[in-house]
């Protein structure tokens, strides 16, 4: 079981089934702010189940979900959720997207706008419809816009898709960033080395439990030994 110190997220025991078939078999989970964990896994483990469940769009069959203390259904506006669907509106602008979004949560506060777009490097792209932003661009639009609210717990469903190597290196400074703010992050992902710098643990779903649990070892190279020995297990 992870588990800081001064723990934010807390989830016992946690089981989601669609059917017949457990997605999610009994997970626990413990995360501290400022902590950053990326969850491996093949296609089907149950990753963007688990995601979806700590955000609160997908209620559990059994177990607890725990944030600062409270029912996730309570703490929902302390939730930032992206899904691997970024579900940004092609034909508006960046600022529109953001102002729409922040609309949803209560008055627009355009010193939050503002500060987004310069926190996600968006400032000179803020009047370019989102159809016309680069796939990095697309995506820090999207992370932004889920920060608006200012989450303290962010859920992020393999954000590195489909990006260059440029586009990834921007994202995981941005998501140094958002730890170094002492927000909590969770991404989900296939490969190891997606987020490597930034992550602070590192776990794997199989079959619906966990297969690996680790602080972050420095090698990622043997973290993804590990994994592959794991998933053969």
């Amino acid at each position: 079981m992870l588990s800081p110190e001064a723990p934010l997220l807390e989830v016992r025991g946690l089981v989601r089934r669609y059917g017949r078939t457990t997605v999610l078999d009994g997970i626990d989970l413990t995360l501290g702010a400022g902590e950053a964990l990326l969850v491996l896994g093949p296609n089907g483990a149950g990753k963007s189940t688990l995601l979806r469940t700590l955000a609160g769009l997908a209620r559990p069959d059994r177990g607890t979900v725990r944030l600062a203390g409270a029912g996730v259904t309570e703490s929902r506006r302390r939730v930032g959720y992206l899904a691997h669907d970024s579900l940004l509106y092609d034909e508006l602008t960046v600022e529109e997207n953001l102002r729409f979004a922040a609309r949803l949560q209560g008055p627009v506060d355009d010193a939050a706008i503002g500060r987004a777009l310069e926190v996600g490097e968006l400032s000179a792209q803020r009047d370019r419809l989102v159809r016309h932003l680069s796939r990095g661009q697309a995506q820090r639009t999207a992370l932004v816009r889920a920060l608006l609210h200012g989450p303290d717990l962010l859920l992020l469903d393999e954000p590195y898709t489909s990006l260059d190597s440029a586009s990834a290196a921007s994202l995981t400074l941005f998501l140094q960033s958002c730890i170094a703010r002492g927000r909590t992050l969770i991404l989900v992902g296939h490969h190891v080395e997606e987020g490597w710098e930034a992550v602070t643990r590192v776990a794997a779903l199989a079959r619906g439990k966990w297969i690996l649990e680790t602080p972050r070892p420095d090698s990622a190279l043997e973290t993804k030994a590990r994994y592959l020995e794991a998933l053969r297990g």
